[in-house]
């Protein structure tokens, strides 16, 4: 079994696929089949649901409900330590970036055999080169 943090700019697509600015929503729920034949699991940091649900309530306030309920049912353990906040920190420091978009990448880090999947073209080319990051589109769940 793999286990993956994906970030909310990967999450969206799941809970929101038809919304028209969103690109490879077909990998998304790729992902997501895989998470729920138990093939991936899901590692996030805490404010996953938060910073999910904030998208979702803004986009389609009318099905947040339903949608945040669909979310619970994911069997998604947090990550949560004084190393995660420490790694996230600094990569926020060092690629001049919000901490919340390098909480997801420092629960990867520091958890051996994990991954980040990003949709967030933006953040992947700033840290690419520490490692542990995949663009969705080039992500293939098997």
């Amino acid at each position: 079994m793999k286990f993956v943090v994906v970030d909310a700019s990967v999450a969206v697509k799941w809970l929101l696929p038809q919304q028209p600015e969103e690109a490879d929503v077909d990998k998304a729920l790729q992902l997501l089949q895989a998470v729920s034949r138990q093939d991936v699991r899901l590692l996030q940091p805490p404010h996953f649901l938060a910073e999910l649900m904030g998208v979702v309530v803004r986009l389609a306030p009318d099905h947040a409900a339903r949608l945040f309920t669909a979310v619970q049912h994911l069997e998604i353990s947090v990550v949560d330590s004084a190393a995660v906040y420490q790694t996230a920190m600094r990569l926020s420091r060092e690629l001049k970036h919000h901490l919340f978009d390098t909480l997801y990448h420092a629960a990867a880090l520091e958890t051996s055999d994990v991954v980040l999947i990003t949709a967030d073209a933006a953040y992947y080319r700033k840290a690419v080169d520490i490692g542990k990051i995949v663009l969705l589109q080039d992500y293939l769940a098997t």
